[in-house]
């Protein structure tokens, strides 16, 4: 998949591939969740099924953290490394994807149909039916068919409704907060990830015979809520390791709450980690995050967490062993 990055208005340079005809998804897609997935999914048959390329559109940064709309949406489900990757996945050929500034939003409908969607070639449109665009979101699927005229064809994709209720980035981002795991999983077709950089931290986990990785987060995440998780540690190498971890402020040992650490103890693993990036994807929620008497009561809970976690995952993932030790 080849990713073309541009900022409006467009210069000539930037207009790869633009005598190319496209069937082009678009929209924000944060999370690609089952909703957005089932209309890049439509984008990518119509363009196999006509000859075109395969295209989506998204944007960077957040249209409502542009505009005001809150710090939260500042944080992402998916950011743009792994939500490109995702549409690589998924059998796109193109993503472009535009700067949204002040200047964007200030687009009129018809300003956004001819000068980024005409001049990017865009044959056919497949959008969710809560789309909109233009000043002030304006425009909707239905002024999208209007203004396309006979030379943009525009493809409306319905709700993707789990359990009688439509799939949304709100929606999982409330499982999160609440410490559903399991439920965003399923909305998202796959665990919620977290991605980072392993740290030096305290040292206090080998001190007490469960040693943990420090992720440094490379992006800023929907943390979900604290508290401990059987996760899936997945390495650089591609290799996963069943896990436990603590996502937390460790009030065991500060008195004055700090900022919340992702601390991943590896099962059976063996070898530094220090400096690589490492995901973790999250499982099951095991119970949240509390403050011990004492070094040998927190132990005492942590083998109970690591051998509940065990289970899970050996569930989810029978036989799961890698040449690293897990």
């Amino acid at each position: 998949m080849e990713i073309i990055r541009l900022r409006y208005p467009f210069d000539s340079h930037s207009l790869v591939h633009a005598s190319q005809g496209k069937v082009m998804a678009v929209g924000h897609f944060d999370g690609v969740h089952l909703g957005h997935q089932d209309v890049i999914y439509r984008a990518v048959r119509q363009a196999a099924e006509t000859g075109r390329l395969a295209a989506v559109m998204t944007f960077h940064p957040h249209p409502k953290e542009v505009l005001g709309h809150g710090r939260q949406y500042a944080s992402a489900l998916t950011p743009m490394e792994e939500k490109l990757q995702l549409f690589a996945s998924i059998g796109v050929d193109l993503a472009y994807v535009v700067h949204f500034d002040e200047t964007l939003a200030a687009l009129s409908p018809e300003q956004f149909v001819q000068e980024l969607l005409r001049e990017l070639r865009v044959e056919e449109a497949v959008v969710g039916f809560d789309f909109t665009f233009g000043s002030r979101g304006a425009g909707t699927p239905e002024t999208l068919q209007k203004l396309g005229g006979r030379d943009l064809s525009v493809t409306v994709i319905p709700p993707f409704v789990d359990q009688g209720i439509k799939v949304s980035s709100s929606r999982i981002r409330e499982a999160l907060l609440a410490g559903e795991v399991t439920a965003a999983k399923r909305l998202l077709g796959r665990p919620y990830r977290i991605s980072g950089i392993v740290t030096h931290g305290e040292g206090r986990g080998r001190m007490i015979g469960f040693p943990t990785a420090n992720i440094a987060q490379d992006a800023y995440y929907t943390l979900p809520k604290l508290g401990v998780y059987a996760v899936t540690a997945v390495l650089e190498d591609g290799s996963a390791c069943p896990a436990v971890m603590n996502l937390g402020v460790k009030p065991t040992f500060h008195d004055v709450p700090g900022e919340a650490k992702l601390e991943v103890h590896l099962f059976d693993y063996s070898g530094d980690l220090y400096g690589q990036r490492l995901a973790v994807d999250f499982e099951s929620f095991l119970r949240p995050e509390r403050k011990f008497s004492g070094v040998e009561q927190l132990v005492h809970q942590i083998k109970q967490d690591a051998e509940e976690a065990r289970t899970i995952l050996a569930g989810l993932q029978p036989g799961s062993i890698t040449e690293n030790g897990c």
